[in-house]
C-alpha cells in the first residue's frame, strides 16, 4: 500500500544513465511512477523495474489491478490487421503479439492460438476482405482465403456467402491470469504496487527537471516523488494529462461503451473466432463471436457513445440490433439463448474515432511531452492495447532511456 512507501524511500543509484533527467534528484522516492494499473500500466511498470539501479511504483485507484478496460474486453490476441501502415497500433500490436505468445508459453499463462475468420456476405464486403488481405501481406501478417467447401467442413454453422479470410495468428488469452502474472513479476523484481490510491494531483517541479510530486487520496493518502511519471490511466488519462499540460495542449476525452452478450445454448458452437467484414469509419469491429478459455461462445461489443466513463450498465435496447448482426454470420443461433452479460468502455480521442484505418482513425498517442522532463503520456490506449501491452512497455522504456 502507498503508506508503506514512506518507509521505502529509494534513492538514485549513481552510474545509471537517465536520459530524461539532467539534474540529480537525490531526494526522489522512486525513479518511475506509473499511474494506472491496467494491462498496459502493469507491463510498463514491469519493464521499467527490470532496469538495474532503478525503482518503480505503480499507482492504482482500485483495490485490484485491471478492473476497467483491461478486464472488460474480448480477450483477443490480435494479429494486427486493421490499423494501417506505419502506425503505432500496427507496429506495437504485431511486436506485442509475438511477445505475448512467448510469455504465455514460458509461464503457462492460459491462452489459445485458435485463429479468426473474417466473413463476407456480399461483393462489397468481399472487397473489404481483399483489401485486408493485401494489407496484411504488405506488413508480413499471414492471412489466407478459404475455399467454400473447406470453410463448410470446418465450421458448418458459420454463414459466409461471399468468402472467408482466415487469420491464423489471432488467439485468445485469460486477461486476468495475464495481469496477475505481470503484477507478480513486477513485485518480484522489487516494484511497489500502491492500490486504493486515487491520484488527485500531479505537480511537476521546475517543469519536471526537479522531479514530480504525485498526491493521492484514500486510506493511504500521501505524496510520493519520482523522477519520471508515466500516465497510463486509461479512461482517465486525458483528464490527468489536461491537469498537467497547458490549456493549448488539452484534449477532449471520448468514451465508446460496448456491451457483450453470453450464449447459453450448446449449439451452434464454432471453434474459431468469427468477425464480420470491417466497416471503414466504424468505432468498433462489429458484434463478433469470441470464445473464452473454456470454449464458451460470447458476442460483442457493440458501440454506444457515452459521457460517463464509469457507466458499465449493459444497454438492453441494443440487443435486438446485435442479434440481427450476429444472425448474418451465424443464422442458426437461438436468439432466446443470448443474454446481456457485461460492458466495457474504450477510451477514444475522437467521437468518430474508427478502429479500422481510414477516415476517423486515431492512432495510439504515446509521447514524451515537450517541456515536461520525465513525463510520458499515453492517450487513447484502446484495442489492441491488451495485445500491445508488452511492446508498449518497451516503447516507454525507449522514450525514457533511448
Amino acid at each position: 500500500m502507498l503508506a508503506s512507501t514512506r518507509s521505502l524511500v529509494i534513492g538514485r543509484t549513481s552510474g545509471t544513465r537517465r536520459l530524461f533527467s539532467t539534474t540529480p534528484l537525490r531526494n526522489a522516492d522512486f525513479t518511475h511512477a506509473v499511474i494506472g494499473g491496467g494491462a498496459v500500466g502493469l507491463a510498463i511498470a514491469r519493464q521499467l523495474q527490470g532496469r538495474e539501479g532503478t525503482s518503480t511504483i505503480l499507482i492504482e485507484k482500485h483495490g485490484h489491478v485491471g478492473t476497467e478496460t483491461s478486464s472488460r474486453n474480448s480477450e483477443v490476441i490480435h494479429a494486427g490487421l486493421y490499423y494501417g501502415a506505419n502506425t503505432l497500433k500496427t507496429c506495437l500490436c504485431i511486436h506485442g503479439r509475438h511477445l505475448m505468445y512467448d510469455l504465455c508459453r514460458q509461464h503457462a499463462i492460459p491462452h489459445r492460438n485458435c485463429g479468426k475468420w473474417i466473413v463476407a456476405q456480399d461483393e462489397p464486403q468481399m472487397g473489404e476482405l481483399e483489401r485486408l488481405h493485401a494489407f496484411a501481406a504488405s506488413i508480413g501478417v499471414p492471412t489466407h482465403f478459404l475455399a467454400r467447401a473447406v470453410a463448410h467442413d470446418r465450421e458448418p454453422d458459420v454463414r459466409a456467402e461471399a468468402g472467408v479470410l482466415e487469420s491464423p495468428t489471432t488467439g485468445i488469452i485469460d486477461s486476468h491470469a495475464y495481469m496477475q502474472y505481470l503484477q507478480g513479476s513486477f513485485e518480484d523484481r522489487g516494484g511497489i504496487c500502491a492500490l486504493r490510491s486515487p491520484v488527485t494531483r500531479v505537480v511537476p517541479v521546475r517543469a519536471g527537471a526537479g522531479g514530480w510530486e504525485i498526491w493521492t487520496e484514500g486510506p493511504d493518502a500521501t505524496c510520493v516523488t519520482a523522477e519520471a511519471v508515466i500516465n497510463s490511466a486509461g479512461l482517465y488519462a486525458v483528464a490527468l494529462s489536461n491537469s498537467i499540460l497547458p490549456p493549448e495542449r488539452h484534449r477532449e476525452a471520448h468514451f465508446a461503451k460496448g456491451s457483450y452478450f453470453a450464449y447459453a445454448a450448446s449449439k451452434p458452437a464454432p471453434k474459431t473466432l468469427v468477425y464480420p467484414a470491417p466497416r471503414p469509419g466504424h468505432g468498433g469491429l462489429g458484434t463478433h463471436l469470441t470464445l473464452d478459455m473454456a470454449g464458451r461462445v460470447r458476442f460483442g461489443p457493440d458501440v454506444e457513445w457515452i459521457d460517463d466513463p464509469s457507466d458499465y450498465s449493459v444497454n438492453e435496447s441494443r440487443l435486438g440490433e446485435a442479434l440481427d448482426e450476429i444472425q448474418t454470420y451465424l443464422p442458426g443461433i437461438d436468439r432466446d439463448a443470448i443474454r446481456l452479460d457485461y460492458a466495457g468502455i474504450r477510451p477514444k480521442l475522437g467521437r468518430m474515432s474508427a478502429v479500422v484505418s481510414g477516415k476517423g482513425f486515431q492512432d495510439f498517442y504515446i509521447a514524451k511531452e515537450e517541456g515536461f522532463e520525465g513525463f510520458i503520456n499515453l492517450l487513447g490506449i484502446e484495442s489492441p492495447g491488451l495485445t500491445s501491452s508488452l511492446a508498449i512497455g518497451e516503447e516507454v522504456e525507449k522514450l525514457l532511456y533511448g
